[in-house]
Parts: C-alpha cells; sequence; structure tokens
C-alpha cells in the first residue's frame, strides 16, 4: 500500500529518514534500489513525446532525473522542510549551480568574507568572469550586509557557523534585510547540519550542502545538494542543471540515502564529543584559543544557540608556536587523521592556513582569524576518552 504524501510530511524526521521518498521498483525491495541507467525507454513514440513535454510523469535521462537520485532529493525535502530539492556531483557544484542559475551580467552579490576558499573563489573569481560583481562583507555585522546593497544586488551568500573559525551569522537578521532589498539569501548550511539548523525557518530562500560532509559523515563518496521553493526549483535551478551536467550518481545518491538513515545518530554523537573535546582543549595550557559554538565564551554562543539546536562537530583551537606549532601538534596524533575533509565519524584534523584557505592572502587569513598556529578538528563518533588521550599526547609534543 502506497503511503499518502501528508502522512509522510507529518512523520517525525527520524521517521523520514529512514522511510521518506521511498519508491519500490517492480521486485519489491527492502532496501532502496540503485538504478544504474544513463536512458530510460518508452512504450510509444507518443509517450516520449510528452515526457519530453512534461505532459506525463516518467524519467527520460540520468542526466536530468533517476529514480535512485529523486528518492534522496525527496528525503532531504522532507528533512529540510523545502518543497522541492535537487542532488549534484559535490558540494562545490551545488554552491555553483545556486549561485550561476539565478544570476546575469550586471547583477551583484554581497557575500560574508568568511567562506570556504573553493566559494570565495566562486564569488570573487568566476562571477566576475560573467559580469557579476561582488562584495564581501563581515558577516557578523548587520549594518555591514546593509550598506553594501546597490539596486542590482540580487542574492545574499553566507554559511554559518563559517569555515574555519566558526563565526556565526545572524540568518534571520540576513534574510530581513534582503527581504527588503529583493533579493535571495542562499545558506551554506554545511557545518550545521540539516539537523542542527534549518535556514528557511529563519527566513533563507535557497540552502545547499556538501553531501560529503555530514549527510554521508563516512568518507565513502561525492554528493551535494540544493534546496529551496518550487519556483527557484523549477524555472532556475532545474534548466541550468539539465543543460550543464553535475548530475549526482545513482550509486552516490544510493549511499547518501543509506547514510540518512543513522544521521540524527551520528549528529547527537558528534556533538556529544565535540562538546567535551571543546571543553578539555579549553583547560589545556599549550592551547591559546579555543572556538566552539556550544561554549558560552564563544563571542556568538547565545546567537548560535538561537538558531542551532546543539554546537556542532568543528572545533577552531589555537597553539603556541604558530604553524610549526601546529605543526607538532598534528603530526603527534595517533588516532586523529590529518585530512582536509569534516563531518566524518572518524576524527580529522587540518590546518586551514596551508590547506583549505592557503589560497588567500596573508592579509585575508588575518582579517578571518586564521592564524598559523590554528587547527580545525572536525570531532568524530570514536570514544571520547581515547580523543582526549590522543589530544593530550600531541600537545605535550609541542611543550
Amino acid at each position: 500500500m502506497k503511503t499518502d504524501p501528508d502522512t509522510i510530511r507529518n512523520w517525525r524526521p527520524q521517521t523520514q529518514l529512514v522511510r521518506g521518498g521511498t519508491n519500490r521498483s517492480g521486485f519489491k525491495e527492502t532496501s532502496e534500489a540503485i538504478i544504474a541507467t544513463s536512458g530510460y525507454v518508452y512504450d510509444s513514440a507518443e509517450e516520449a513525446e510528452d515526457r519530453f513535454k512534461g505532459l506525463n510523469d516518467g524519467f527520460t535521462y540520468s542526466r536530468f532525473e533517476n529514480p535512485t537520485v529523486d528518492m534522496f532529493e525527496r528525503r532531504m525535502a522532507l528533512l529540510e522542510g523545502a518543497p522541492l530539492a535537487r542532488g549534484t556531483a559535490s558540494g562545490m557544484s551545488a554552491v555553483t549551480a545556486a549561485l550561476m542559475c539565478q544570476l546575469r551580467a550586471g547583477d551583484h552579490v554581497v557575500a560574508a568574507r568568511a567562506l570556504f576558499g573553493s566559494c570565495r573563489y566562486i564569488v570573487e573569481d568566476l562571477l566576475p568572469r560573467f559580469g557579476v560583481a561582488s562584495t564581501l562583507v563581515d558577516g557578523r555585522d548587520l549594518g555591514a550586509w546593509r550598506a553594501a546593497v546597490r539596486d542590482e544586488t540580487k542574492v545574499f551568500f553566507l554559511e554559518s557557523p563559517t569555515n574555519p573559525t566558526l563565526e556565526i551569522v545572524d540568518i534571520a537578521g540576513v534574510s530581513e534585510i534582503a527581504r527588503a532589498a529583493g533579493a535571495r539569501v542562499v545558506v551554506d548550511n554545511v557545518f550545521a547540519s540539516p539537523m542542527l539548523q534549518h535556514p528557511l525557518d529563519l527566513g533563507a530562500h535557497v540552502v545547499v550542502y556538501s553531501a560529503t560532509k555530514h549527510i554521508d559523515g563516512q568518507g565513502r563518496c561525492l554528493g551535494g545538494v540544493v534546496l529551496g521553493d518550487e519556483t527557484f526549483v523549477l524555472d532556475e535551478l532545474r534548466p541550468f542543471l539539465r543543460n550543464t551536467g553535475p548530475s549526482l550518481s545513482p550509486f552516490n545518491a544510493w549511499v547518501l540515502l543509506k547514510a540518512l538513515e543513522t544521521l540524527p545518530l551520528r549528529m547527537a554523537a558528534h556533538c556529544r564529543n565535540a562538546a567535551e573535546i571543546a571543553d578539555f582543549l579549553a583547560a589545556q595550557s599549550g592551547v591559546t584559543r579555543v572556538l566552539y559554538p556550544g561554549r558560552t565564551d564563544h563571542p556568538q554562543h547565545a546567537l548560535a544557540m538561537r538558531q542551532m539546536s546543539a554546537g556542532g562537530s568543528l572545533i577552531a583551537f589555537e597553539v603556541a608556536g604558530g604553524k610549526a606549532g601546529a605543526f607538532r601538534v598534528a603530526n603527534a596524533l595517533a588516532l586523529i587523521d590529518i585530512s582536509n575533509n569534516l563531518g566524518d565519524a572518524k576524527s580529522l584534523v587540518t590546518h586551514p592556513a596551508t590547506t583549505t584557505h592557503h589560497r588567500l592572502t596573508e592579509a585575508a587569513r588575518a582579517e578571518l582569524g586564521i592564524t598559523p598556529g590554528l587547527l580545525r578538528l572536525s570531532v568524530g563518533i570514536e570514544d571520547v576518552e581515547d580523543l582526549k588521550e590522543d589530544l593530550a599526547r600531541a600537545l605535550q609534543a609541542n611543550r
């Protein structure tokens, strides 16, 4: 028996993440099927014509849509509370598509300066090649957003918490400014994940994810997703994706579907561990600064807790000795791996100044608080006591 769509929407998140969007084939499989096909067969030429005209439901080509990808998109839309979602090949293809599909030469973008390095490349380098101007602002300062608005401003773009210094942007406040300006707000919600923060509920128009991170959460595959209302997704995003081709593979969509089943459990464990590790690091003599939204000493803790249901899985901490000190600590870790990925079941550490943000100038890194001694720790779901012991040993190597 097919479940009524209204019933599915009323399911609680954990149930939606196990069963939402399921579309079984004629074999009635329990686990979602991987439909590994490029094309589809029609019963008649007339059916093919109607399908391409959009007069009947069905699939035409897997660059456009695919049954396994469609299940992932439906499940993500239920989780996010969005009308529609579209999967992409990676998080950066999601960001690029979400911005470029709605911008034209002569338009203007206002973006928070604290962005992932590749996102800054899109805003600062790629968009201007196509005649789209951009202004970077201190995302924490609502006055700066307001002052940057021009008549031609079409999009506000931000991430919160930010990468890697975990600044918090007031999404509701920025969205209010955007509404007054007639602009859309696009939020990269990857650090918070859909379990901890819902930007659409705070007034944003579009949400993007690197599904590679917490959504997969086990370092297995790449993927991205863009969510928004029907006008944006159907009229602007869908034609862009169909004709430029950053398609999510059916296999990767299946991996992400299965991962969604455990996302609430994993995120709860991530957040518990991260909160405990943040307190542990703050008590260590070799640590000069700890940034974690869940701690009361975070400069924007109150705002973070209004927007997020927990502090998240990411910690930024600074050690004495600059780059050399940071390298000594990272190299002394035995359990925690050095990797620029994040949101994984395994704890991972990276040195942002020489990896994710190395393309920025020294002045730009300083402006963002990315010091030579800063490390970004993505806390996994291992036993927290083992993580503490590993960090203690590594910090000892820097004394």
